[in-house]
């Protein structure tokens, strides 16, 4: 039995595609991932996945998603163990070698529409993203998370033979994260613009997708005007991300744990030659009265019906200290953030996260808290700064949307 590593390069939505050259031993003219042969222990085979992406396309810093179950395939008289790898890079720049003729960047459905080599769908599917990783994930924003969503609800509308069928994985994801609105509203988008069929489905997703990408652009476009020249923020926030590149402001921001996602958005941010100061979320209040800063930045993983925001535990702490020193406090958000009701759903962490000790003592540890209304400046979305009335108008159309399930 033959080992072979199948890699799957991801950008924003799109995966690539490479159409095997006639320097390849078999399934030549084929399109493929990044593949290879495993050539030390199987046990090992993202050494070898790693080592192939190098080769086939240029990119030595594809930071790897998942890894999938082996995939046992046959082929005539051909047996082959396939192991699936899902990379994420942040660009579509590669430079193939000799084995690829030609590339190209397609929604993973097209798989299914071209002369591939045996299984690569199957492959795919083994490290796709579920309705579980969207459930799961403790390191994105709900902007990404979203269009994960998207993604799942695609990929089974392009396999399905039955609406019923898309309609029970729909239900499941907008439960998946109760938390973060975007994803149940963004779900409920699709499902109330298309027909009853699979291929209305599929098609809506990527209407809808298109226009979250614009949304969350447009929203971090405005939002970058009201930056200044020095921001405080916390956690990961795509959208926020977004924002301070443009602006380019001097940046401090608390790590955020358990996870401290911040850190490694202080890491990105510096990378792109802005001014970062990182410090632990205990410290980002006294640290903001000692800074005098322009602005508090923070995303939210909702926006409820009565103005208030939902966001990463920690932000309301951020937004008493900004009021005790006078700073405004913006919230930049997609529309798709509002949710349209005013119910919290708290998120819990691990409690061995704060304490594991023999002792009878109660852990409290939530992922998310609830800033009031009146502490926040002004939402910022791809509609402008929301005030109240806006804010209960962007419910409604959501709690419309909603209403695709009550048919």
């Amino acid at each position: 039995m033959t080992h072979v590593v199948t890699c799957f390069l991801r950008h924003e939505r799109d995966v690539l595609l490479g159409r095997r050259s006639d320097a390849v031993g078999t399934y030549v003219g084929r399109w493929a991932g990044v593949s290879g042969y495993v050539e030390g222990d199987p046990r090992d085979a993202e050494r070898d996945a790693r080592r192939e992406v190098r080769e086939e396309t240029g990119r030595a810093d594809a930071t790897l998603v998942r890894a999938g179950d082996p995939v046992e395939l046959r082929d005539g008289d051909r047996t082959w163990t396939v192991h699936p790898f899902l990379f994420e890079v942040d660009s579509r720049e590669v430079t193939p070698n000799e084995e690829i003729a030609t590339h190209e960047w397609v929604l993973p459905p097209a798989i299914r529409e071209r002369e591939t080599v045996p299984g690569l769908w199957a492959a795919y599917e083994a490290v796709a993203p579920t309705v579980e990783t969207v459930a799961t994930d403790t390191v994105h924003g709900s902007a990404w998370l979203s269009l994960r969503a998207l993604d799942v609800l695609r990929d089974r509308a392009a396999v399905a033979d039955e609406y019923g069928v898309v309609a029970a994985v729909a239900r499941d994801l907008r439960t998946a994260r109760p938390s973060m609105a975007a994803v149940a509203n963004r779900v409920n988008r699709v499902m109330s613009a298309a027909e009853r069929t699979p291929a209305s489905i599929r098609a809506a997703t990527e209407r809808v997708a298109d226009a979250a990408r614009q949304a969350d652009g447009e929203a971090a476009t405005r939002a970058a005007d009201l930056c200044g020249e020095s921001v405080v923020t916390l956690s990961r926030s795509g959208t926020v991300r977004a924002a301070l590149e443009r602006a380019q402001p001097a940046v401090l921001i608390g790590e955020s744990r358990p996870a401290r996602e911040g850190a490694d958005v202080a890491a990105e941010l510096a990378h792109a030659g802005l001014d970062v100061t990182l410090t632990t979320d205990a410290a980002l209040p006294s640290e903001l009265a000692t800074r005098d800063p322009d602005t508090v930045l923070v995303g939210a993983d909702a926006v409820l019906a009565d103005g208030s925001v939902v966001n990463k535990v920690g932000t309301r702490g951020l937004a008493l200290a900004a009021a005790r020193e006078g700073v405004p406090v913006y919230v930049v958000a997609a529309a798709a953030k509002v949710r349209p009701d005013e119910t919290v759903h708290g998120e819990t962490g691990d409690a061995a996260d704060i304490y594991d000790g023999a002792a009878p003592v109660s852990v409290a540890n939530p992922v998310f808290d609830r800033t009031p209304a009146d502490l926040v400046t002004g939402v910022v979305t791809e509609r402008g700064v929301l005030d109240g009335d806006a804010v209960r108008s962007v419910a409604a159309e959501h709690r419309a949307n909603a209403a695709w399930d009550a048919e």
